[in-house]
């Protein structure tokens, strides 16, 4: 998943592709001993927040165009999941070592 903080401003911040878990519900997700809740469509530029710190978060399931942030942005690809996102989901395998990108804005 593509995982990224919307920062002091609510637009942009760091990111990260990474695995994710789901709760039994899907109503939370679990990343790197944080849970996150949905904002159920009341965020700003964001989808979920982070129920210790209240920080939002816009986080998708990335693209293989690697059109993933609202806005331009860099992404750390976590080391766990360095070759499915590149072999998988980018069908970029070239870049299997890669493991920071500028990611792209959707529009």
């Amino acid at each position: 998943m593509y995982i990224e903080n919307k920062g002091d401003d609510g637009l942009i911040g760091s990111a990260r592709i990474g695995r994710v878990t789901f709760s039994k519900s899907g109503k939370s997700l679990h990343y790197a001993g944080h849970t996150f809740q949905t904002l159920k469509g009341t965020g700003f530029k964001s989808n979920y927040f982070d129920v210790e710190t209240g920080d939002h978060y816009w986080i998708s399931g990335c693209r293989k165009d690697g059109r993933d942030a609202l806005y331009s942005t860099t992404a750390e690809i976590d080391e766990d999941v360095l070759e499915e996102y590149w072999l998988c989901i980018r069908e970029l395998p070239q870049n299997i070592s890669v493991s920071s990108i500028k990611v792209l804005s959707k529009y």
